[in-house]
This record gives C-alpha cells, structure tokens and sequence, in this order.
C-alpha cells in the first residue's frame, strides 16, 4: 500500500477573487534578487543574493478555516483553537448536481454518505460541488457558491463532524443574508474551511487523513491554511 498527498489549497496570489464583502489580498515583491547584489552579501567568490516578498491580506482569504470567534463575539480566536481540531479522519462527498446558488440539504448529505460507503462519525466532511473548476479565476467565482442549509448543518454536527469544508469564498450561498451554515456553526460550536480545491480527487475514495492546520495568528477571525489529504492505496 502507498500513500499520496492531494494538495487542497489555493494558493495566494496577487489580486485574486475574494468574498464579495472582502479586499483582494495584495502580495507583490520586496526585495528582487537581482536588486539585493547591491547588499553585498555573502564573500567576493559567492555572492548572495535575496528575495522577498510582501502580504497583505484579510484572514479570510484563499484557503482558510474560521475561528469560532468570526462569528461569536466570546468565541476563540484562530490562535487560541486546539490544533486537534484541525486534522482527522475524513470523506469527501459528491454533490456535484448542486447547481450555482443552490442550497445543500439534507437528502443531498444522506445519499452521498451512502454512496461514499463511510458512515460520518466524528470526520471531517468536504463538499463537492465543482464550483472551482467551474468558474475559478474568474469572478464570477465569488457570486456563484451553493449553500448548506440550516438541516443539512445540523446534520453535520450531530454526527459529531466538528469541521467541513466548501470549495469557494463561502459556506452559504451570496444571494441572501440568512448566513443559514454560520449561524448553526455558531451555536454548535462547529466551524468550517472554505475554498478548498482539488476535492474532486477525494470523492470516491473512502475515509482519508485530512490536515488543515492555520496560521497561529493570535487574534485571528480566520486562519489561512495549506490544506491537504493522505490517500493510502
């Protein structure tokens, strides 16, 4: 048996699409190598030369997970939440007949967990609904999201999924501001990644290991997050 490592982040680039309500995020050279020969660094017969860049960016931009404090005023900041959290056992579900903008109920969530052939006790569950390759980088990206119901968000949590994860800027639709998903993250105490790629590699194949650890910024209402999955096969 082998393992394979599915990379599921965005990576962050210089005025990518964002949330409607967010900045694109500004990432852009600081020092050019060809800029930092002027420093003279290294020794006479090996020169050394630099490059760095700077980041300037919302803390819900590319691939990230919420903090519980995003949306609860006493909720834990990115930095305070236990790492625990962030990896574990996990399924992928297909649910690529939800169109743009639609909601994710239910019925939805029971027939891709019979089809994956994993029972959801305690994973972490990710969405598949083809919205990256859809649309991505076009903004139309950013408008287009499904959602998870209200139901469908209990559904999770009652079957102890502490995290599940969206492709997209969001977990509910941008057509309404009912924030169905957020709210029932709120009050179970649940939380959630959002735009994760790649997932469409994920369904079909069973429990998995994911890893999405974020950023430990100390007051952070998300945490940007190089995401990935271990497939054994």
């Amino acid at each position: 048996m082998t393992q394979r490592v599915i990379d599921l982040s965005l990576p962050i680039d210089d005025n990518m699409p964002s949330h409607k309500f967010f900045q694109r995020p500004v990432h852009v050279p600081h020092i050019r190598h060809e800029d930092s020969v002027e420093l003279g660094l290294g020794v006479p017969d090996d020169p050394m030369s630099m490059a760095t860049s700077y980041i300037g960016t919302l803390d819900h931009i590319g691939t990230h997970v919420d903090s519980f404090f995003h949306v609860k005023p006493d909720g834990m900041k990115i930095g305070e939440m236990p790492l625990e959290m962030f990896f574990g056992k996990a399924v992928c579900f297909d649910l690529t007949h939800i169109p743009d903008l639609g909601m994710i109920e239910v019925e939805d969530m029971e027939r891709a967990e019979a089809a994956s052939g994993v029972r959801v006790e305690g994973h972490i569950v990710l969405l598949n609904t083809g919205l990256h390759k859809r649309h991505y980088p076009r903004p139309e990206v950013v408008t287009s999201n499904p959602g998870i119901s209200t139901a469908a968000t209990h559904w999770l949590a009652d079957r102890g999924s502490k995290v599940h994860g969206v492709e997209g800027p969001s977990t509910d639709a941008p057509n309404h501001n009912y924030f169905y998903n957020h709210r029932v993250c709120r009050d179970r105490g649940i939380t959630h990644y959002e735009w994760l790629v790649n997932l469409e590699e994920l369904v079909g194949k069973g429990e998995f290991m994911f890893y999405g650890v974020p950023l430990a910024l100390a007051n952070g209402t998300g945490g940007p997050t190089r995401a990935f999955a271990i497939l054994e096969e």
